[in-house]
């Protein structure tokens, strides 16, 4: 619950407020999200953070909404987890209207490079097999393939020197 705006070229990457969580597990709607937000992804975010209100979600390295800055319009989510292991974990995700625009990319660098310029050392990613479009992302980001786990295909971002 603590954070701010995290502003990118065409983004804000906004930390989700315990109101908006709630909004989204109810399935209410709110003015300022585009017509096909929540998507599924955002729903397990937010029915993660309200479970967990004192939670590793909140916070600096926590999840984020994605605020479109040319509209106003929140868009998506991206964010950051503890990964089990020392680490954190990057997810993203945008509503199927604004796919195909870079702005995962966009959010999730600017994610990772909080994270890397906070003094965090790892940072990981998995994906579901067959997901070519999130496997650019992390490509685009610099992480490198590590191997299957469990079915779901692993990344890490090569640790600095």
């Amino acid at each position: 619950m603590t954070g701010s705006d995290l502003p990118t070229a065409r983004l804000l990457l906004r930390p989700w407020t315990p109101r908006t969580a709630a909004a989204v597990v109810a399935g209410a709607r709110r003015s300022g999200w585009a017509a096909d937000f929540p998507a599924d992804g955002d729903r397990v975010v937010a029915r993660l953070l309200a479970s967990e209100p004192d939670g590793p979600g909140w916070g600096r390295y926590g999840h984020r909404l994605l605020v479109e800055r040319a509209s106003g319009l929140v868009v998506g989510g991206a964010g950051l987890f503890p990964d089990g292991d020392g680490g954190l974990e990057v997810g993203y995700g945008v509503v199927a209207s604004r796919r195909g625009r870079g702005y995962a990319v966009e959010a999730a660098r600017a994610l990772v490079e909080l994270a890397v310029a906070g003094g965090v050392r790892r940072i990981v990613a998995g994906v579901e097999p067959g997901n070519v479009a999130s496997v650019r992302v992390l490509e685009r980001l610099g992480m490198q393939y590590t191997g299957t786990v469990d079915g779901v295909d692993r990344y890490a971002l090569p640790r600095p020197r």
